[in-house]
This record gives C-alpha cells, sequence and structure tokens, in this order.
C-alpha cells in the first residue's frame, strides 16, 4: 500500500476520494536514505485531498488534485529558502546546538535554540558559556548519565541510539501502541457545518486558534490558512521564538499576544475559544490543561470544537512529558545514527530538513479537516493528537533508499519556480508556493506574515 493510500486510510476518508488524487515524480528528491519525498507527498497529499473533501461537503463539487514529489519535499525545507530581500534571514541554530562525543564514545545532542535552555545547560555541566568549554565538559560525562541528566532538569537533548537499542525503550514500546493520526471524538453535540453559505475556499468561515511555536504546529496552522481559514495565532510575549521561523510560518495568519498566567487572558482566550472551530496546540501533554485549556474543558466552554494535539513523545509513556524537538526525536529514535552509517561517519547526521515537523504539521491539519467533517455529519467535539516520534516510526518504516545521501542537495537557485515573492512588514520576502495543485481551489495565503502582537485578540 502507498504512503497516501496507508494515511487516507487511517483517517476513514472516502475511498472514491483517491481517484482524484495523483502523486508525480521521482522519491530521489532529497539527499537521505529515508523516503523523505515520499513522506512529504503522502502527508501534503492527503491534506490536501481532506481540504478538497471539505469543499466537496460543502457544495457538492468534486476536483482534482495533484501533488509533484520535487514541491512536497522542497516545501518540506522552506525555512531553509526564505530570504528577507537579498540577506539570508537571521541564523535557526545556536552555535551550541550540535552534536557531542561523551566519555564512553557516545554521541549525545545538545538543543540549545532557546537562551535559558542554553544556559541552563552550561550551568549543569559547570563549564564556560562556550563551544570548547561544552565539548571538554560533556567528554567528562557517560552518555546515558548525561542524558538522564539533562532530562531530569528539563532541558533539550537526546542521546544518539541505534534504531534497534530506541526500540526497546519503555518509550519506544508505548510509541508504537498509538496511531500514526489518532482522531477521538469527545462529546455527542449537535452536527454542525463546516461553515456558512457557498464558499469559494474550502475553509471559509472555519476560525482556527493556534497556540503553538517553532515548526510542527505553525506549519499545521499555516496549512488550514493557505485553504481559507481565519487562522489567529496566540502567543506569549514572555515565551521564545525564532524569528524566521515566526516569518516563514506565519503566512496567512494574524497574530495576539495574551499571558495565560494571567487571569484576565485567560478569559480572553475563553471568549475566543467560544466562537472557534479548531484549537490547535503544541505545548507538552497537560500544560494547557493547567491553565485550563485542555480538551475536555475546550469541548465543555466550546461544544463542537475541534482540539488538535501535537507533541513530541506522544501522551504515553515515560517521555510524554519530555521537551522535544524535530533533531532530538531524529536522534533518539536512530535516524541520526542511521544517515550517519550511511554516510560512512562517526559523528550522527540529521535528515536534510524538519521532516518530522513538517509532515506531523500536515497531519495535524488533516486531521483538523477530516474532524471538521465528522462534526458536520456526526455532530460532536473531537480531539486530533499527533507526535513527532510516531512520525518518525512512519518514516522508518518505509524503509531505506540506497544511495540515498548521493542525491544532489536542492540549492535556492534550483527551486526558483517554486517559490515566490510578497510584500510584508518584515521588507520583501522570497519563500516557497504551497506545494499542492487543487483544479478548483489553488491555495494561497491572503496576508503576509506579522510580527508577533500586531493584532488585537479577537475575530474579524
Amino acid at each position: 500500500m502507498k504512503p497516501v493510500e496507508e494515511l487516507w486510510r487511517l483517517a476513514q476518508g472516502d475511498p472514491e476520494a483517491l481517484e482524484r488524487l495523483t502523486i508525480s515524480g521521482d522519491e530521489r528528491q532529497l539527499p537521505s536514505v529515508y523516503r523523505v519525498s515520499d513522506l512529504a507527498a503522502a502527508s501534503v497529499g492527503a491534506s490536501a485531498l481532506a481540504a478538497a473533501e471539505c469543499f466537496r461537503h460543502r457544495t457538492g463539487r468534486q476536483q482534482d488534485v495533484h501533488i509533484y514529489t520535487r514541491r512536497a519535499a522542497i516545501a518540506f525545507r522552506s525555512e531553509r529558502y526564505l530570504r528577507i530581500g537579498t540577506e539570508n534571514p537571521p541564523e535557526l541554530r545556536d552555535p551550541l546546538m550540535g552534536f557531542y562525543e561523551t566519555r564512553d564514545g557516545r554521541w549525545i545532542q545538545l538543543h540549545t535554540n532557546f537562551k535559558h535552555h542554553r544556559d541552563n545547560v552550561v550551568k549543569l555541566l559547570g563549564c564556560p558559556n562556550d563551544h570548547a568549554g561544552v565539548t571538554q565538559a560533556i567528554r567528562e560525562w557517560s552518555g546515558a548519565s548525561l542524558d538522564e541528566a539533562l532530562a531530569d532538569a528539563g532541558l533539550c537533548a537526546a542521546l544518539i541510539r541505534t534504531p534497534e537499542e530506541w526500540a526497546l525503550t519503555p518509550q519506544a514500546q508505548a510509541i508504537a501502541e498509538i496511531p500514526l493520526l489518532e482522531i477521538v471524538k469527545l462529546d455527542d453535540t449537535p452536527p454542525e457545518p463546516i461553515g456558512q453559505g457557498e464558499p469559494q475556499r474550502p475553509l471559509a468561515d472555519v476560525r482556527v486558534l493556534d497556540l503553538s511555536r517553532i515548526i510542527a504546529g505553525p506549519v499545521a496552522g499555516r496549512t488550514l490558512a493557505q485553504h481559507g481559514a481565519d487562522v489567529l495565532l496566540i502567543n506569549g510575549a514572555h515565551l521564545p521564538n525564532i524569528a524566521p521561523l515566526v516569518i516563514d510560518n506565519g503566512r496567512g495568519k494574524r497574530s495576539a499576544t495574551l499571558d495565560l498566567r494571567e487571569e484576565n487572558d485567560r478569559e480572553l482566550l475563553r471568549a475566543l475559544l467560544k466562537d472557534a472551530d479548531v484549537f490547535l496546540q503544541g505545548y507538552r501533554p497537560g500544560a494547557l490543561a493547567a491553565h485550563g485549556f485542555g480538551p475536555e474543558e475546550a469541548a465543555r466552554l466550546r461544544p463542537g470544537i475541534v482540539y488538535v494535539t501535537i507533541s513530541a513523545y506522544g501522551h504515553k509513556g515515560p517521555w510524554s512529558q519530555r521537551r522535544g524537538f524535530d533533531s532530538l526525536v531524529q536522534s533518539a529514535s536512530g535516524i541520526a545514527w542511521t544517515e550517519a552509517q550511511a554516510a560512512g561517519q562517526t559523528q550522527p547526521r540529521h535528515l536534510p530538513c524538519q521532516a518530522l515537523d513538517h509532515a506531523t504539521g500536515y497531519l495535524a491539519a488533516l486531521g483538523a479537516m477530516i474532524a471538521l467533517q465528522r462534526r458536520a455529519t456526526q455532530g460532536g467535539s473531537w480531539h486530533v493528537r499527533v507526535a513527532l516520534a510516531r512520525t518518525g516510526r512512519w518514516l522508518q518504516s518505509m524503509g531505506l533508499i540506497e544511495d540515498g545521501q548521493n542525491v544532489p542537495d536542492p540549492q535556492l537557485d534550483d527551486v526558483r519556480d517554486m517559490l515566490q515573492t510578497i510584500a510584508s512588514p518584515f521588507g520583501p520576502l522570497t519563500c516557497t508556493q504551497p506545494p499542492e495543485r487543487m483544479s478548483l481551489t489553488p491555495p494561497y495565503w491572503v496576508s503576509p506574515p506579522v510580527p508577533i502582537g500586531t493584532d488585537q485578540p479577537r475575530w474579524w
């Protein structure tokens, strides 16, 4: 079974809709032994087909969806091709982020893109705040001990494991028991249409609260926006962000700030929630529930809500509360080890893109659109769950491509035909186009990205 067919069946989409989806192009688009391009084509394709089905549900009109594998693969690197004017975007990674060898010959990855994470790693290691100091300090630790110490301190790191070593961990076993895409009915509220009137776009009049940062959640919100949803990004002014990701993933969204530590701002979010259709969040499991915005609480406040949860390691298992990012999941699960082995090198090697982030973002958007259709026919509030580590397991199940790392790495000039230039408050932007082709409702963003907090926390 092709990956997109597997995904569509898991989502319980109409089997006949697959006849209107075409995927073309070679799987060897990016330098990797993993089938990253197939992952991209399947997740983008299923998401686009779900949008087409939303449009059909609302209008009775069918349309064709075409996915070019190359366009999907390039979309999975959207942040890499972003340019502001003629300049490169700000650096995505902190200088301390990367792989370090431990005393016992193991490798560990640090993720220090947020200042407080970097400062606390240096404090735990008791070393100078520079690459040389961290390198020397880590050489005094065994890999497993340091991995455990960093995790216990709530910091972001991962010991490099082989796929076999990862499979034996309790967390890998917990992840194996959860679906790639989980769509659970929360209650039995009456059916509610996807939107009002005769729409010109699949998600016209659909309101989305996007409480996410970095890549996976923001890609989900960006995808819903390109199909016509009104997406309101809710950030905290005190929370760290990464500037180029705010720009790249902010297309089509308005942006407001609320501090959920304050009751007045929680009340404002409750008011927004009561008029929303989708609540998208990428915090660790239980984090928003502590502020009164877990899935059950959201469904009580807004019967009929579609609540989407994105996590790193899933909602089950001993790592469910562990902080994680795409690259850390690659390191922990054996992906970075496998890429290094294929390259004949000792130092671990990541995928050529943040594939788990992007794929999980498209899976979240797929789940949201399927849940909106179920709400329209079956009624109820719905909870959609996806996780980076579960997406990684799916990628690993697809098998490997012999000599896949010999594929040329597409540079900016190689992908000009897949880019667009738009005006924005940040200056003129060069960025990727939506990768899917849809015959009746071509995807596009109605507005450029804006700085965090540009808008008021209210619906139009």
